[in-house]
């Protein structure tokens, strides 16, 4: 085929206006969204990386592990997260829209260990409070007297639901659905009390879920009792500070860094500590993630470097920056396992989400 010296001239151009778009794609700056309860450690670390390299302080945004993970999931081009954090593990659902929309190869981090914390102001006796009880305060439907149905939550105080609570007003500012930690209380509080409980699962036993048994029970109260206060758990403090009656819901980290302010609920009589949380023994416990899109690492090179900085042992070890500010470390080994499949940017297999 014969081109004219005006069409290879056309051709040339156009080559180089690509090359060009695809240079100005590229960025120094990394994009990270994602969880409320990870947005301190994530922040600290990538404080410490702006200062310690050449490259730019990443961008970290507080969405909620929710909105994260849909902001990361969206599409693959540079205009989407680089990373998104989680304080719990991605869902099937939001890895089969990932594939959907192209973003294919990604590796799951896990960076330590968090509680929920029940928190009150510091003012108060010690609130002494079961998993129960918690889910009788915020379930939108509740056992009646005979046991036998299951009818909308009558309960205005904490005495009302158990004689030995308080005589005060039930209060809740808790985490929006946007957020992981809503989505861990919803499993650990109100899917995991109302699985042992034949009123809700013989209710349930006909909605079915793809063959899968009854739909499990996560509907909370909506009459004003519990309020979502939003993904700044910060703004949760300061009303737990300025109402007296009210329970806050959040990660451990800021039940840590305002215990001049707050202290926390025994949840099945156990307090929750960086000891009792990474054990197991406090019965709201979690592990935190990130999720890191490995398409962006040629175009946006300080990825790598941000990632080897923030699973060091100086962060996440036993004695790394971020247990200064509430991240509980995970077991030695668990630590170096991780930390070698996160080097080796270890593709996320749908196999690997539906193991427990």
């Amino acid at each position: 085929m014969i081109f004219k010296k005006s069409t290879l001239s056309l051709i040339a151009t156009s080559a180089i206006v690509v090359s060009s778009i695809n240079t100005a794609q590229a960025r120094d700056q990394i994009r990270i969204v994602g969880s409320s309860t990870v947005y301190p450690f994530s922040s600290s670390v990538a404080e410490e990386f702006g200062a310690t390299s050449k490259n730019p302080t990443p961008v970290v945004e507080s969405t909620g592990s929710g909105g994260g993970m849909k902001l990361f999931c969206k599409g693959d081009d540079l205009k989407t997260p680089d990373i998104t954090n989680a304080s719990r593990r991605m869902k099937i659902k939001e890895f089969k829209l990932c594939e959907k929309n192209g973003v294919t190869d990604i590796t799951e981090a896990v960076i330590g260990f968090d509680g929920i914390a029940i928190a009150q102001n510091k003012h108060n006796a010690p609130l002494k409070l079961t998993k129960k009880h918690l889910l009788l305060a915020v379930a939108e439907q509740v056992p009646s007297k005979d046991g036998k149905t299951l009818v909308k939550n009558p309960y205005k105080k904490w005495s009302d639901i158990d004689p030995s609570l308080p005589d005060r007003e039930i209060i809740i500012y808790g985490p929006p659905t946007s957020s992981g930690t809503r989505d861990a209380f919803e499993d650990m509080i109100m899917k995991g009390q109302t699985k042992k409980m034949p009123v809700y699962t013989s209710l349930y036993k006909k909605d079915k879920v793809k063959n899968k048994g009854y739909k499990k029970y996560h509907k909370i109260r909506q009459d004003g009792v519990y309020v979502p206060s939003g993904e700044n758990d910060n703004l949760i403090v300061q009303k737990l500070d300025k109402n007296q009656a009210a329970i806050g819901i959040f990660g451990y980290s800021f039940l840590m860094e305002n215990d001049d302010k707050i202290s926390a609920a025994t949840v099945n009589g156990i307090t929750p500590t960086p000891d009792t949380i990474s054990s197991g023994k406090y019965p709201i416990s979690r592990s935190l993630f990130f999720y890191t899109k490995n398409s962006h690492r040629k175009a946006v090179p300080a990825m790598d470097k941000y990632v080897e900085l923030f699973m060091k042992e100086d962060m996440i070890g036993n004695d790394g920056i971020l247990s200064e500010i509430g991240l509980i470390p995970l077991p030695d080994a668990r630590r170096t396992s991780i930390r070698a499949r996160v080097a080796q940017h270890k593709k996320l297999t749908l196999d690997d989400l539906s193991k427990k």
